[in-house]
């Protein structure tokens, strides 16, 4: 079944009730600009070729951010699976392996994973996760959300709903200065919130990156316009 690209909130509506409800759907939400979507689009797009029985919809998370908060969508891309009209799973990030995987368990074919009772699949003949290794794990983890978009924001809440002043502010900053920057919730990931704190050396959120390096929080970033003006207008986002 192709990928149907939803147009606004009414026809993604209109489609989602109007399936037959035995069919599996799968919901891939991004944006134009992030790196990381274009490469999963791609992916999407083929898996949609290999496995006719799902419907595929795809949204643009920063286009229609009714839909978007719908689902709690702290980052992109991210995925949804809907079987029999209920949510039963959501994967965020890029990782096409763990996309085909979560695919393949939503059309009712062979895996060789299983889910851990929280909808994140783990391989079944794996052995328990190391503390050591998990920390590997989780670093190589915050280092692609950190590059998951040339400008990202570490908040509490969303950019429509901040759940503090300091993440509002620097929302506000950030849309005047007309910056475009993904966003992931700290508050929806507990492991991400606490290890973030250690893998920047940054105690306190908001935090803003821009490719992959820390700016730093709320103050810094009105010190560096207060020295600086300028400072989002020549910043390249794109090289």
């Amino acid at each position: 079944m192709a990928v149907t690209e939803i147009t606004n909130e009414s026809h993604f509506n209109e489609l989602t009730t109007s399936l037959p409800p035995a069919t599996p759907i799968t919901i891939s939400f991004h944006t134009p600009w992030a790196a990381p979507c274009t490469q999963m689009n791609a992916v999407f797009a083929y898996l949609s070729e290999q496995f006719r029985n799902v419907a595929f919809l795809s949204v643009d998370a920063e286009a229609h951010p009714e839909i978007s908060e719908t689902f709690d969508v702290s980052a992109v891309p991210f995925f949804v699976f809907i079987k029999h009209g209920k949510v039963v799973r959501e994967l965020s990030g890029a990782d096409p392996k763990e996309l085909s995987t979560a695919i393949q368990e939503l059309a009712g074919s062979s895996s060789t994973s299983t889910t851990n009772g929280t909808g994140v699949s783990a391989p079944s003949s794996q052995p328990p996760t190391k503390e050591a290794g998990a920390e590997e794990d989780l670093n190589e983890r915050l280092q692609k959300l950190v590059s998951a978009a040339p400008v990202m924001l570490f908040m509490k809440g969303t950019p429509a709903a901040p759940q503090c002043g300091f993440s509002r502010q620097l929302v506000g900053i950030l849309r005047e200065n007309q910056v475009r920057f993904g966003f992931f919730d700290i508050l929806k990931d507990d492991a991400v919130r606490q290890g973030l704190k250690a893998y920047s050396d940054w105690p306190t959120f908001p935090q803003l990156y821009v490719k992959g390096e820390l700016q730093g929080g709320l103050d810094i970033v009105k010190e560096t316009l207060a020295d600086d003006p300028d400072f989002f207008k020549n910043l390249n986002t794109t090289a």
